[in-house]
């Protein structure tokens, strides 16, 4: 069976996701952020969550070197953040965007949550890697409602 790949991709958008940013200061590296929303939980015991990272991404070489991240949930507010972060070569974070988290990892303000973790495993998958992360530390606003992507554009829950 050959699929079509763009529409594969579309068949793929049909399913509504959260939009995250995920953060990380590795050594020899500025503080830096990249738009995702291929994140998932995997456990509850020990805390587990996931999310991947395309093989040529102009992030990958600092992820490799990261051991520490924090997925950061974008609330509806932070679409300008979103497509800030998600453009090519366009990751450092600015100075405003951000604080340090407790694990040193940078936190972005205004996110709905907030999971910093410690890499937990690293899976090939294709053209990507996934990343599973071990969830040390955690922010969560039950003020906030979170930016959603569905079938090319952002929305909300209401």
């Amino acid at each position: 069976m050959s699929l079509d790949l763009r529409e594969f991709r579309d068949a793929l958008g049909s399913f509504a996701t959260g939009v995250c940013v995920v953060t990380a200061h590795p050594e020899g590296f500025e503080p830096f952020g990249m738009t995702v929303n291929s994140f998932a939980a995997v456990s509850l015991e020990p805390s587990l969550v996931l999310w991947s990272l395309q093989n040529t991404s102009d992030c990958y070489a600092a992820f490799e070197k990261a051991d520490h991240y924090t997925i950061n949930v974008l609330s509806e507010s932070q679409r300008e953040l979103s497509n800030y972060y998600a453009r090519r070569n366009q990751h450092t974070l600015l100075d405003d965007h951000y604080r340090i988290g407790k694990t040193g990892s940078p936190i972005l303000r205004g996110a709905v949550s907030s999971l910093e973790c410690k890499i937990w495993a690293r899976y090939p998958g294709g053209d990507h890697v996934i990343l599973v992360g071990e969830v040390l530390e955690m922010e969560y606003s039950r003020n906030e409602e979170p930016l959603v992507f569905h079938a090319g554009k952002y929305g909300t829950i209401r």
